[in-house]
């Protein structure tokens, strides 16, 4: 689990989750985390924030899969 516990966001808890299935490991990521600002980062959040950090997390677990695999 990661915590941030100063940065420019409000708050952000990341949890990775390792699973088995028949073999096979799987990793779930929990990611929760509020925007600074108030409404302000509300609205940031839903017009980019929100795709740039499921797109972000998207390309880093494909990246984990790769050296994890090799």
């Amino acid at each position: 689990t990661d915590e941030m516990e100063k940065g420019i966001f409000k708050s952000i808890h990341h949890k990775h989750i390792f699973t088995e299935d028949n073999g096979v490991t799987i990793m779930i990521d929990e990611f929760n985390y509020e925007s600074p600002l108030g409404i302000l980062g509300k609205l940031v959040d839903s017009l980019f924030l929100k795709q740039y950090m499921t797109n972000f997390l998207l390309r880093r677990n494909k990246l984990i899969q790769l050296h994890a695999e090799s």
